[in-house]
């Protein structure tokens, strides 16, 4: 069994896999840590069988409380914690330092430290998840896997900016790309689907939700995606503004007197589909308002599906030939409307979408006609079960 850690900066999200079947034997999530009132969820297979608010001081009491949770008589799915071979963490940013999983040692330990500056509302949490788990359990080992890692096979022309090129010498400053574990699975599951080996398959994979990024994958290789140095731009999401022209940043400092903090504000939390919209950042909330007759919802909906189709159209030209186009996340699993106005006009290059099996939500499916050159696929991500396999071939159980 392999425990899934995912840290945020007041929460916890576990799960317990069997790798070798992928089945989740138990998940749960602790809410509100170092807050007067936590909430603790804890689920065995998919069923609710504890849920309390108390207060959770921190990572190492929140760590703790899954332990005891695991281990309990009645909610619990475990007789003793070395059941557990290893604990998986997420770690969103690994930089240039690690291209992929691995084995968390006190130097592993030290470069995350010193590279928190890269994803300042990530990494620390992670590390907090980290520590804690390392603390509960002393001998049981641990992996970090990271968001960015997948993206480490890009060349120099996908992630250098045309920026002075000390930038990225001194400060790191380069394309890393992020929700590296989703692209991972969900291009591994599309191989399957194909009948193809993973090193024989070019693949686009759009993983949209509330964050989203598009990937050109070739011959089973990140080779470039739309999320960059940070999680800003790329296609417009749902508060984030996506790909803007610099020049914008420049007029709200200079001609509209914000500063760093408020222009970073509007662009991260206050653009993208709300913005735009003024409803919400909920896709389904402006599918709703669109049905009303909402100009403004429309609006949001067309540019969504604009942003993602010309990624597409530049990625089905990076790559030339193309195996199949994935759809995952929370809105390309299921928002068949919005991935039906985003495959208009991909017949150029051989994806034929098929209206009445595309009407489907969180399954694995092919949804192209049967004439289709290109695969459009459906495939649900679980980047929990990504991390798990990770994880297990790391500490060399599968």
């Amino acid at each position: 069994m392999i425990l899934v850690v995912n840290s945020g900066s007041s929460s916890i999200k576990y799960q317990v896999l069997k790798i070798e079947t992928e089945q989740t034997l138990s998940s749960g999530l602790i809410e509100r840590i170092g807050l007067s009132e936590g909430i603790i969820s804890h689920y065995k297979e998919e069923e609710l069988v504890y849920k309390k608010q108390k207060p959770v001081e921190d990572h190492s009491q929140g760590i703790d409380m899954v332990l005891k949770l695991l281990l309990h008589e009645k909610y619990g799915i475990i007789k003793d914690y070395h059941e557990i071979k290893a604990v998986g963490h997420r770690v969103v940013h690994g930089g240039e330092d690690f291209t992929q999983s691995v084995l968390i040692d006190d130097k592993v330990l030290k470069v995350l430290e010193e590279t928190t500056y890269l994803a300042p509302l990530h990494n620390p949490a992670n590390i907090l998840g980290i520590k804690a788990a390392k603390q509960a359990m002393p001998d049981i080992p641990n992996v970090a896997v990271f968001d960015t890692a997948f993206h480490q096979s890009m060349p120099e022309v996908a992630y250098i900016y045309a920026l002075p090129y000390k930038f990225y010498e001194k400060h790191g400053i380069r394309k890393y790309g992020f929700h590296g574990t989703s692209h991972q699975y969900v291009a591994n599951k599309a191989a399957e689907m194909l009948g193809k080996s993973i090193d024989k398959v070019n693949l686009i994979t759009c993983h949209l939700g509330n964050g989203s990024s598009i990937t050109a994958i070739k011959n089973g290789k990140s080779i470039d995606t739309s999320l960059g140095y940070g999680t800003m731009c790329g296609v417009a999401m749902g508060t984030r503004a996506g790909d803007i022209d610099p020049a914008i940043v420049v007029s709200m400092m200079e001609e509209m007197n914000m500063s760093a903090d408020e222009v970073k504000e509007i662009l991260y939390k206050k653009s993208g589909l709300l913005g735009i919209s003024g409803i919400s950042s909920d896709m389904r909330d402006i599918e709703e308002k669109d049905e009303q007759g909402n100009a403004r919802a429309r609006l949001a909906l067309d540019i969504f599906a604009d942003r993602v189709r010309k990624y597409v159209g530049a990625y089905a030209a990076t790559l030339g030939r193309i195996d199949a186009i994935v759809f995952t996340a929370g809105i390309g699993e299921n928002g068949w409307e919005i991935r039906e106005v985003i495959c208009r006009g991909f017949e150029s290059f051989g994806a034929i979408l098929d209206p009445e099996k595309n009407k489907v939500r969180g399954k694995r499916v092919e949804v192209s006609k049967d004439t289709s050159q290109v695969k459009i696929f459906v495939i649900p991500t679980n980047e929990e079960m990504m991390i798990g396999n990770e994880t297990a071939k790391v500490i060399g159980i599968l």
